[in-house]
């Protein structure tokens, strides 16, 4: 007889289980529905009403229930769409629909009439740069996105071109190749007001001689037009509204004189660390902590950072020449920098206002002694924090250093990525993602003996968040079968935490549920605020892989000020902040 070998296969099958309403949501219903198994209109603007706070929405609770029956497929009875066959089913597709029931609303809502100082204002720092600081091309197509995206201000860094006669727009000094300045001013015009009426900043570092200042004058006041706003005195007293300046351009740099003044700074920073970070670390490593850098910075005077807004200076700038009035006039916010004494620099002047720069470094080590200055200082002023010159790989900072102290533009790489610059996603999906978002009051108001807010105050607990994190779905239509798991379904956990000042920031997460690609994780996280006004909801989902690095799945943070409560349907977003087409989290929010 012969031999034979006998070989079994077992195939791992996994079923994916239809969603099903979390009890929650099934008792939501049952209360609103009376106990019945249909909810009528009139239920469902009481739920809306009661249960979601009564933000406007229930007044079209009859168009939310056609259209939660359009998303199962389900057309509703003819002639009787004031009472619709509603069902637990819909009812559970309309809180889950991030169109019908998204966390925050859609819509401009804050006084847009107040000073341009009054505002935080989304703002690109290097906006022509498409990869690194160092090396990468200069284009105007960041440009075109940034201004798709909501970023108001603009940075663009001029020099002369190779044979003097025009201007380029590029990072001075290193191997970024350059764009001509006519064609990002183009992008400028056609792109300005794609996301937002608002106005848009372009901030101008100048590295020109008189004539080809005179030459960008000319492109500017041609390529804009009516556009173009500039005041008619040399200064401002008080800075225009976002209203008032709706869909006009505004040129904010420093004034010829301050070019000619202006003394050489070398950079003192030593970039090794971070030119060695990989885009690895940089996706994934957590924003660092605001209390520690401000403890770090006592013991760091030395080390004096100046890679941005540098007063770096031609040789024929230093010619006593004198600069077009042309070009002069068209600023209309007048920049500088500290020049030696931090307190003077942030007095006010009750005849004019400016903007100063500094970089991160400078303002952390600025804040122990003079926080309460920068508060008083940005009441009036503009105050514009950059990246140091260390971050050759476009990384950014905590941008809660700058806020907590009145810092209207927080400069941000926006062509970077990683969880700083999603937290600057977040905070500018306020205010209907208009790019102005109303500093909070307590930043704008004086006390009877003139004092301002005390960023180093200890703060008393204002108000507290319940979230409640329901469960997730969408991934199986976004991704791959494999991407998270070759063998089996994907182990989801989520990430909720608050980011802010420090007594508020805080992370936590929910236990991992195996083999799921809908996880329902039924877990409620409480966070006690002592400043809500400023804070974001950071939620991640990520899938944990027991043989190496936990897999992303998603992102999105919030303003915690602006939640609409009670049940919501939250869109997750990828690393680079684009969207995902399905996945979303439902989520439950509630103050106390």
């Amino acid at each position: 007889m012969g031999s034979y070998t006998c070989c079994l296969f077992f195939t791992r099958r996994f079923r994916s289980s239809e969603t099903q309403p979390p009890a929650d949501v099934r008792a939501a219903f049952a209360t609103y529905a009376e106990g019945a198994a249909h909810m009528t209109a009139d239920q469902l603007r009481s739920f809306m009403s009661e249960a979601q706070g009564g933000d406007g929405a229930e007044a079209n609770a009859e168009l939310v229930m056609e259209q939660a029956l359009l998303l199962r497929q389900r057309q509703p009875l003819l002639g009787k769409l004031a009472k619709p066959a509603f069902t637990v089913d819909d009812f559970y597709s309309y809180l889950f629909s991030e169109e019908l029931n998204p966390p925050l609303a859609s819509q401009v809502y804050q006084d847009m009439t107040a000073p341009l100082s009054h505002y935080y204002i989304y703002t690109g720092h290097n906006s022509y740069l498409t990869g690194n600081q160092l090396s990468s091309d200069c284009s105007d197509v960041p440009i075109i996105k940034a201004l798709q995206d909501g970023v108001r201000v603009i940075e663009l860094d001029m020099w002369p071109n190779a044979t003097k006669d025009d201007i380029d727009i590029l990072h001075g000094r290193t191997l970024t190749s350059p764009v001509e300045l006519i064609k990002c001013l183009r992008s400028i015009k056609e792109h300005a007001f794609s996301a937002s009426p608002y106005p848009v900043i372009i901030t101008l570092e100048d590295h020109l001689t008189p004539d080809l200042q005179a030459k960008v004058a000319e492109m500017v006041v041609e390529t804009f037009g009516d556009m173009l706003y500039y005041p008619d005195s040399e200064s401002l007293k008080e800075f225009p509204s976002p209203e008032a300046l709706k869909e006009r351009i505004i040129i904010s740099t420093k004034p010829p004189k301050e070019y000619l003044e202006a003394k050489n700074v070398k950079e003192n920073d030593d970039g090794t660390q971070e030119e060695k970070e990989s885009d690895e670390e940089a996706w994934g490593k957590e924003v660092p902590d605001l209390q520690t850098e401000l403890e770090y910075a006592k013991n760091d005077y030395e080390d004096v950072d100046n890679g941005d807004d540098s007063d770096d200076d031609d040789d024929d700038q230093k010619k006593p020449q004198s600069s077009p009035l042309e070009y002069k006039s068209l600023i209309t916010i007048q920049a500088g920098k500290p020049k030696s004494d931090m307190s003077e620099a942030l007095r006010v002047d009750p005849n004019k206002v400016k903007r100063l720069s500094l970089s991160e470094k400078e303002l952390v080590k600025a804040a122990p002694s003079h926080g309460s200055d920068l508060v008083r200082f940005t009441q009036k002023n503009l105050l514009r924090i950059y990246p140091k010159g260390t971050r050759v790989n476009s990384s950014n900072y905590n941008p809660f250093i700058g806020w907590i102290h009145g810092a209207q533009m927080v400069a941000f790489n926006m062509q970077g990525y990683g969880r700083s610059l999603w937290l600057m996603h977040g905070f500018y999906k306020g205010n209907g993602g208009c790019g102005y978002v109303k500093k909070p009051d307590f930043l704008l108001e004086h006390g009877p003996n003139n004092d301002v807010f005390d960023p180093k105050a200890d703060l008393p607990i204002k108000k507290t968040l319940k979230v409640k994190v329901y469960m997730g779905d969408g991934w199986h239509a976004d991704f791959k079968q494999t991407h998270f798991d070759s063998y089996s379904p994907p182990d989801f956990y989520t990430r909720v935490g608050i980011a802010g000042v420090p007594a508020d920031t805080t992370i936590k997460k929910t236990k991992a549920v195996e083999d799921n690609w809908t996880p329902v994780w039924d877990e409620e996280f409480i966070f006690p605020l002592t400043v809500p006004e400023l804070a974001l909801l950071r939620i991640e989902v990520h899938e944990h892989d027991k043989s190496g690095k936990d897999d992303f799945a998603g992102q999105i943070c919030l303003p915690v000020s602006e939640l609409r409560q009670g049940f919501r349907a939250v869109p997750l977003f990828d690393r680079k902040g684009m969207k995902f087409k399905s996945v979303r989290v439902l989520l439950r929010f509630e103050f106390v």
